[in-house]
């Protein structure tokens, strides 16, 4: 799998409904409760598609995670293993098994690429679709005909986070950052259960932001066949081949 697309599928984990008016707006809940799927082990397949509006690449992923230790995922092409990475607390490691080369990301440095924080945190949230900013007091909270809504400020970026109020799940997320405006919205769909909670089956990223080469304006669909959590151990085979390059 080609760098710049796990990358951007990267940006858009880091970073992923018309109103009507009405007479009277509701009071804000008190107390806004959202169910998030907590977990020992996560196992999932997923069809991703990336599409940059010239291109639209398609593979097969396999993702495991270890709850808030790591992630590990293969990726395939036609049949084909196309890459696989490794996701932990300090690095973010990938492996090109078709061009035979390794890319090692710190989140200091991804960070000041998407001018979004990148930690390790936020990457199992948005995968979980969980919050990917944990709450705060100063977080504000109201009520709308369709949704509540959680709206966050974390340094330049701004979230919006749009619950459901009868599932009590995340549907969507809005980020944008103030000073570039480069910008993430993530929807999620398609809830099935997995043990005694509701997991989203589809999500689509759309991803904003600037580069020196331009504007990227890129989507990201994710479609899973299979999500399962348990306590039953898995195991995250990884390796990178003597003679592959570190680029």
């Amino acid at each position: 799998m080609k760098k710049a697309a796990i990358l951007l599928l990267l940006a858009g984990l880091l970073l992923a409904c018309s109103k009507r008016v009405i007479p009277t707006a509701p009071p804000p809940p008190s107390n806004l409760e959202i169910q998030e799927i907590d977990f020992e082990y996560f196992h999932g397949k997923a069809r991703m598609v990336f599409n940059d509006g010239k291109k639209e690449r398609e593979v097969k992923a396999h993702i495991r995670i270890r709850k808030d230790s790591v992630i590990w995922m293969t990726f395939t092409v036609i049949g084909v293993q196309g890459g696989k990475a490794l996701i932990n607390h300090d690095s973010i490691t990938i492996v090109s098994t078709v061009d035979k080369e390794y890319y090692v990301f710190d989140y200091p440095g991804l960070s000041k690429r998407f001018n979004f924080e990148v930690n390790y945190h936020s990457i199992q949230a948005a995968l979980l679709g969980n919050l990917i900013s944990p709450r705060e007091e100063s977080d504000k909270i109201s009520q709308g005909d369709r949704f509540n809504l959680l709206e966050q400020q974390r340094a330049s970026v701004a979230v919006r986070n749009f619950i459901n109020p009868e599932t009590k799940k995340l549907e969507k997320v809005e980020m944008k950052e103030q000073s570039t405006n480069n910008s993430v919205a993530i929807n999620y769909a398609n809830f099935q259960p997995i043990a005694d909670k509701t997991y989203p089956f589809n999500g689509i990223i759309n991803i904003l932001y600037k580069t020196p080469g331009g504007l990227v304006n890129t989507t990201i669909t994710l479609e899973y066949s299979k999500a399962e959590v348990g306590d039953k151990e898995l195991k995250f085979p990884f390796n990178i081949p003597k003679k592959y390059e570190r680029r």
